[in-house]
């Protein structure tokens, strides 16, 4: 153990930044990476006693976070997937499981989320090879936890097999098995530029309808930018919406379409929208962050993120810089 448990936080703040992009690279969303970044700091000061510095504290935490993680997506429910994504394999290996239970951890993680997206985070640094600019996009949502695991460990961490295997408690082979098919799966991925580059006059068209159609109210407008068989999902309620007929009712009596302004942003490169909603007083305030799947077809996934929190994390002002509405 390196010091005291009293050293402890001074010791592994400086890992929380780096660990929180590690979770939202396994979890596709910042609210639930948060949770889980938590969830670790917890644990990992809980069994500080036990840790003998066999290996570096970063990778101690990292092997905690990413077990953290494992648990937390083989418990959530399973999501429809959107068309063109085929099912994903079902590893025969257990999962190494953590101890449970203790007091929640206090301290906040939401003004290092700004930092995980620095270009010093080596996921943003290898992005600019093509399966792992595809990994940080789509790859929860092709992938097993335990492939997802394994390609996040070892293509954006460089970790050994041998190393997963220790953490996965499998067997070097099965680590190099899931290696190719998480590999095989995403080259069968369309890559990101096809679905959303931000200089894509395509898809700036389409951003451009989405938020007018918001703010105007225009449902009709909203039917043929999704494609037939959209999903939403919302957060951090984990409610699911599939198919563009049951978003579409949806919208049709959500108090914010049409009462809406709608101020672009990037979250991990996927295009979105900070949502601010007209009040009462005619001032629009922070209501939703919608982050957006975009295909030449339309928008395929929409994950609406109701944590007003979280604005200040994109730079988002608590009002929105414009005139209030005549109400």
């Amino acid at each position: 153990m390196l010091g005291g448990p009293e050293d402890f936080a001074k010791l592994a703040d400086p890992f929380r930044a780096e660990l929180l992009a590690h979770c939202y690279r396994m979890l596709g969303s910042v609210h639930d990476a948060e949770d889980q970044v938590q969830e670790t700091f917890l644990r990992a000061w809980r069994s500080y006693g036990d840790f003998e510095g066999r290996s570096s504290l970063r990778t101690w935490l990292y092997r905690i976070a990413t077990n953290v993680c494992l648990n937390a997506l083989e418990s959530r429910r399973r999501l429809p997937v959107p068309s063109g994504f085929p099912e994903s394999d079902r590893d025969q290996d257990g999962g190494a499981q953590w101890p449970a239970g203790g007091p929640q951890e206090q301290r906040t993680v939401r003004e290092t989320a700004a930092e995980a997206a620095e270009l010093t985070d080596p996921a943003v640094i290898v992005a600019t090879r093509e399966h792992r600019k595809r990994a940080l996009v789509v790859v929860w949502e092709r992938l097993s936890p335990r492939q997802r695991a394994v390609l996040i460990l070892r293509d954006v961490l460089s970790w050994q097999a041998n190393e997963i295997a220790d953490l996965l408690g499998t067997s070097g082979a099965a680590v190099h098995s899931m290696l190719r098919r998480a590999r095989a799966q995403l080259a069968q991925a369309p890559a990101v530029a096809d679905a959303a580059e931000p200089d894509d006059v395509t898809l700036r068209g389409f951003l451009a309808e989405y938020a007018a159609a918001f703010e105007t109210g225009d449902i009709t407008a909203l039917v043929y930018l999704l494609t037939e068989d959209a999903v939403c999902q919302r957060r951090p309620s984990d409610t699911v919406l599939a198919g563009r007929e049951a978003i579409v009712r949806f919208l049709a009596h959500c108090p914010a379409v049409g009462q809406c302004r709608m101020v672009p942003i990037s979250v991990n490169g996927r295009p979105g929208f900070g949502v601010y909603r007209a009040g009462d007083d005619g001032v629009f305030r922070p209501y939703t962050i919608d982050v957006l799947t975009i295909t030449a077809s339309g928008f395929e996934r929409i994950e609406v993120i109701e944590d007003r929190s979280l604005f200040g994390t994109f730079g988002l002002p608590l009002v929105y810089p414009g005139e209030a509405t005549s109400a």
